[in-house]
């Protein structure tokens, strides 16, 4: 195989990709779902292997990339036309933080567990499960957070007031476990957390699905049921 043979594959399947790109409307990564990430790496790998193959001319790339975006640019249409597919080739947002309280049913039905929670709401500058009232996995595997009404918008700046110092939460318990670095970290010891476990009249931390703690907020707990 020549240079000019390879360019000129490249040209046609970049080419190709992009007028495909297009054509799909997926103009951001944020729209992009977990099967619209699959397939383009599938429609990329095609291309790919089809440019550095000796046996594959420029109609075979083109063939490929041709029949791959018909295949996806089907199941757009359906999921557009037909709205009860839509769950099942898209899949369906989930409230996994309802009044406050995390559905561990809907973490387990989206294989998701507590750290990997904590770390989509730092994302979204959520340090503390105490401010939050819902949130919602997105499709995309973002999270959409709605606040506390406390929490939202009105600052102390608003008011005219000296704002308070800002305290970072520390998962104590998480999936129950317990972090023992981090009751380190916030200046506790196993005497504190026997006691608030026992105020809570909980016997054992596997007991615990999450247990945060905050300087100025103090605990939040949730048992495992």
């Amino acid at each position: 195989m020549n240079i000019g043979s390879i360019t000129l594959e490249l040209l046609v399947g970049f080419v190709a990709l992009l007028i495909l790109t297009k054509a799909l409307g997926k103009t951001q990564i944020t729209q992009i779902t977990p099967f619209d990430f699959i397939s383009s790496l599938v429609l990329g790998e095609l291309v790919g292997n089809a440019i550095y193959d000796k046996h594959v001319n420029i109609f075979s790339i083109m063939y490929s990339v041709f029949l791959w975006g018909i295949l996806i640019y089907f199941v757009e249409w359906i999921t557009q036309k037909f709205r009860g597919t839509r769950a099942i080739l898209e899949g369906s947002p989930a409230i996994v933080i309802h009044n406050g309280q995390i559905k561990r049913d809907q973490l387990k039905k989206n294989k998701l567990d507590i750290n990997q929670l904590q770390n989509l709401l730092r994302q979204k500058d959520v340090f503390s499960m105490q401010e939050i009232e819902f949130a919602v996995l997105e499709t995309n595997g973002s999270i959409s957070v709605l606040k506390k009404s406390e929490y939202q918008q009105t600052t102390r700046e608003d008011l005219g007031l000296k704002p308070d110092k800002s305290y970072l939460a520390y998962s104590i318990i998480s999936d129950g476990k317990v972090d023992w670095g981090n009751l380190k970290e916030a200046g506790l010891d196993e005497t504190w957390l026997n006691k608030t476990l026992k105020d809570q009249k909980i016997d054992h931390p596997e007991q615990v699905l999450l247990l945060e703690w905050k300087v100025d907020e103090g605990v939040f707990l949730q048992k495992m049921d």
